[in-house]
């Protein structure tokens, strides 16, 4: 009896500790939305070249490609500053479906960063583009979560609006 009193106490314990950390895990999960007034195809074609985020980011200077153009793609993006960096991962991409999925592996205040791309043909010329970030933070001293939420969402609003004019020429 004292050792199944001993295995309630240790799993209700563990249990415990486990909905306390989780309930402090920082996440987030951030959505930019456009709906423009050109077809799906145009900001696709766009938005699947997946090698010009320089060109759609004030935050990043230089693309560096490794791999495939699409699942297992590796693209190192480089800070105006030369100095920070962040490579990112393709996780998912589909043609058919206008999506892609990447996963960024080193160097961003967080962990579990997914971040993906769709484009919904609305019809009659017309069309939305979805960016969607989700991440875990983590501590660290150059920024809180606060600042990290602020940035990834302005960052986002700046690439979906930027995509949407790249495609409007």
């Amino acid at each position: 009896m004292k050792n199944l009193v001993k295995t309630a106490i240790t799993v209700i314990t563990v249990f415990i500790f486990s909905e306390h950390v989780r309930s402090q895990a920082q996440t987030s999960d951030i959505s930019q939305t456009i709906e423009v007034n050109i077809s799906a195809d145009k900001v696709w074609g766009e938005i699947r070249k997946m090698d010009n985020i320089d060109k759609v980011s004030s935050y990043v200077a230089t693309l560096t490609w490794k791999g495939p153009k699409g699942v297992g793609g590796e693209r190192k993006c480089t800070a105006p500053d030369g100095k920070g960096y962040y490579v990112e991962k393709i996780e998912i991409f589909n043609e058919d479906q206008r999506f892609y999925q990447w996963q960024v592996k080193e160097e961003i205040p967080a962990k579990n960063v997914h971040n993906s791309f769709k484009v919904v043909d609305l019809g009659y010329n017309k069309s939305m583009i979805i960016f969607r970030s989700n991440y875990e933070y983590v501590e660290n001293p150059n920024m809180n979560a606060e600042q990290l939420k602020g940035f990834i969402s302005s960052a986002t609003a700046e690439i979906v609006a930027n995509y949407a004019k790249l495609a409007s020429k």
